[in-house]
């Protein structure tokens, strides 16, 4: 190896190519940029990205809107430069007091930012290892919308199997997720789509699906023992008038709340409505796991759940891909192939 090369090794090691955002803005601010590659450090694990997935958290973090997440998430300018939260790829180093994972495993996990990058350090507690049978791209498409619709299902709808469970926003990256696992929970399932979706959601093995664009599910008149919220486009009381006496209604969505506050009055009128009424009203926030991770790559291992994803995007068109994210109508996920 010549002088030159051994350089241009030296720098390879050192850099990475990453997905920056130096300021709040639309995904038109992202930028690519060679950045220095991370290190695991105690408690960590370094992961060679392979593949990355946008959620809406990532709009919200790279537009900085509502103005109140800039209280913990950077008040000038977005506290993680390297955005994404959501990625799968294989294990390069292990850091100190790690057991169980080893180089070159194959994992997936979600961190607070950093996903959209060549490398990325994860804290151990927030990776697992990827479920057999799934591609990279989908085993990236799990962490973010799997939990979100684990935890809200199970753990805050407290869905049992035998119950009715009404889905609304059944066609996203969460609702694909939530429809699958609320059929491996043993629920009978209802969807709310439009009409360009119902099909693939009967493929997803939904019991009935409602179309939007025909039907007002809050006049169906049939009742849920767990209604999951995903897009808040209805109100209380319509959606009250849908649940079983005893049921529970579990908010997940951004509902209108205007730049400054976003869901934060959403959320107190839910809390406030679940005080004086009969049934449950809860929201949801949403927690990494590592436990639920391993659950989720459980259910996609026997065949219960696989990621729907709508579109790929190599890692230097980003910008679109959050772009198209942030238009709020994506079917499924979209990834990012690094």
């Amino acid at each position: 190896m010549s002088e030159a090369e051994g350089q241009q090794s030296t720098i390879d090691n050192a850099t990475m190519i990453a997905i920056a955002a130096p300021r709040y803005g639309s995904s038109d601010v992202l930028r690519t940029e060679v950045v220095p590659r991370p290190v695991a450090r105690d408690g960590e694990v370094l992961v060679r990205v392979r593949a990355a997935a946008v959620c809406s958290g990532d709009v919200h973090l790279l537009t900085g809107k509502p103005y109140a997440i800039r209280l913990g998430f950077g008040l000038r300018r977005p506290k993680y430069r390297i955005i994404g939260h959501d990625l799968a790829g294989e294990v390069i180093q292990i850091g100190a007091g790690i057991t169980g994972f080893a180089a070159g495993d194959v994992v997936f996990g979600a961190v607070d930012g950093g996903a959209f990058a060549e490398y990325v350090s994860v804290p151990v507690e927030r990776l697992a290892h990827a479920p057999a049978g799934l591609t990279m791209e989908e085993a990236a498409a799990l962490p973010d919308s799997g939990m979100t619709a684990l935890q809200g299902l199970r753990d805050v709808g407290g869905l049992c199997a035998g119950q009715a469970v009404l889905i609304n926003g059944a066609s996203g990256g969460v609702g694909t997720s939530a429809v699958q696992i609320a059929k491996a929970l043993g629920a009978q399932v209802t969807a709310v789509c439009s009409t360009r979706h119902v099909e693939s959601l009967r493929a997803l093995g939904v019991d009935h699906v409602i179309d939007y664009t025909t039907t007002d599910f809050t006049h169906a008149g049939h009742r849920y023992d767990v209604l999951l919220d995903l897009v808040g486009n209805r109100s209380l009381t319509a959606c009250r008038r849908v649940l079983a006496p005893k049921g529970v209604f579990v908010s997940s969505a951004g509902a209108p709340g205007g730049n400054w506050l976003g869901p934060v009055v959403w959320v107190a009128k839910v809390l406030l409505t679940g005080l004086v009424v009969s049934q449950t009203m809860r929201p949801l926030l949403m927690r990494p796991r590592r436990a639920d991770l391993e659950y989720l790559a459980g259910l996609a291992a026997e065949g219960k759940l696989r990621p729907v994803i709508e579109r790929r995007y190599p890692l230097g068109e980003a910008a679109t891909a959050v772009g198209h994210v942030a238009e709020g109508h994506a079917h499924g996920k979209t990834v990012i192939v690094i």
